[in-house]
Order: C-alpha cells, then structure tokens, then sequence
C-alpha cells in the first residue's frame, strides 16, 4: 500500500535521513521506533509531502506521489496525526471534527459516529473550545478528526507522549479495533514504548542517525535497545 524507496531528506544542506526504505501493507500496524531525533517525524513528514526528498520516492496505493502535495495525498486516504497534536484551539470540538471532512474527495457534512464510540468524552464536550481539553483529550480530538476523513493508511506521530495511563490504553484500543475491523486500512505508528508497540504492531522499524538499523516481523529487545535507550 505505502512503499518508500531509498528516500534521502536533507535541512540546510544536512542529511538527516539516507537511504531509507520501509513497506506498509494493507490492513497491517507497522511501527517506526527509534531515540528523539534521529529521524521518526520526517520520515513522517516526508510520507504526507510536508517535506520533500533530496532522492528516492514514494508510492501509495500503487500510485507514484513523491511529488504529489499533502492535500492531494490526504484525499487519496493518507490520514495524519502529528506529534504534537496540533488541534485548532479556538474551534470546538465538533468544529475540529469538521475539518477532518476536508480530506473527503466527496464531500459530507455527517461525522462517523464511530469516532465518538472510539472516545466517549468527544461527544459529552463537542461544544467545548479544543484549547480547553487536557492535552490526553487533545491527542484523542486529534485522532478522532484524522478518523474522520476515512483513511486507508493513518499516520500516527507518538500519540502516547506524555499522555496519562488509561487515555495510552484507550488510543491501544482503538489501533487494535481498526486491526480487527477495518481489514484494508493501515496504520504507521511512531512510537517510542516497545510494550506498547509489541502489543499492536505486525512490522516494526528501527530508526538510528537516519538509517534503518533494524527491521522485521517481531521486536527483540535485546537487539533494539541499544538504539531505543538514552
């Protein structure tokens, strides 16, 4: 579904990621671990077409979109949540909610009710302003508005830092219920916690000084933390 060949990204003339290529299946949680910065969010970012490739390219859906933008990428079902959240703070809940909708190549003005099952509290407050919500309630209004538009691939930026326990559990349940129910749709999951990366994930990447260091089907910790420890 997500395929990234050989990508290269570059800040002021630096190479901050060499050579990286990664696979994302149908239906499958891949997960991107690896230390602060090494690389996880432009990788990220590189993948929605926030930042472009110095070299290599990427294809989605069986479509070339390297140089496609982050609008076009986003109505042929890319779905992001970055770290940080990045609600908007002076529109309500049902209001952040609605720009998810924007990404819907057809239009529609009903939000999926699944969202709110997904996280009960967004339905109780959606007349609450985003910037009052905790910032546990924040993540999950950022979650919900990328569900919104109906990815086929979600991208998730650490969406467990710096969150409270039992919030982390229900994002944990959420990722496991699109694994069991929605069977096309994928999910690339930055994350830094390999309990909970092993408790959703079916792929796991291993990010050190801007290559892959480690990749496959299980998660061995004794060969991963050295690149997972401060």
């Amino acid at each position: 579904m997500l395929k990234l060949s050989n990508i290269e990204v570059a800040y002021d003339g630096s190479t901050v990621i060499r050579d990286v290529s990664m696979n994302v299946e149908e239906g499958k949680v891949v997960c991107l671990m690896g230390r602060n910065g090494v690389g996880k969010s432009t990788i990220i970012k590189t993948i929605m077409g926030v930042i472009q490739p110095e070299q290599g390219g990427l294809s989605y859906d069986g479509e070339e979109v390297t140089n496609r933008n982050s609008t076009y990428r986003a109505r042929k079902g890319l779905g992001y949540v970055p770290q940080g959240r990045e609600i908007f703070p002076q529109l309500t809940i049902y209001e952040n909610l609605l720009m998810g909708l924007e990404a819907r190549t057809k239009k529609e003005e009903k939000i999926d009710e699944k969202v709110y099952e997904y996280f009960p509290v967004l339905e109780e407050m959606k007349s609450r302003r985003g910037g009052d919500l905790s910032g546990g309630q924040q993540q999950q209004l950022a979650i919900a508005r990328a569900l919104v538009s109906n990815p086929s691939c979600l991208l998730l930026d650490e969406p467990t830092e710096g969150i409270q326990p039992n919030i982390v559990a229900d994002i944990q349940e959420v990722i496991k219920d699109i694994k069991r129910n929605q069977e096309k749709t994928s999910i690339l999951l930055v994350e830094q916690s390999i309990d909970f990366a092993k408790s959703v994930g079916d792929y796991f990447y291993v990010i050190d000084k801007g290559r892959v260091a480690y990749e496959g089907e299980e998660l061995v910790e004794q060969d991963v933390k050295q690149y997972l420890s401060v």
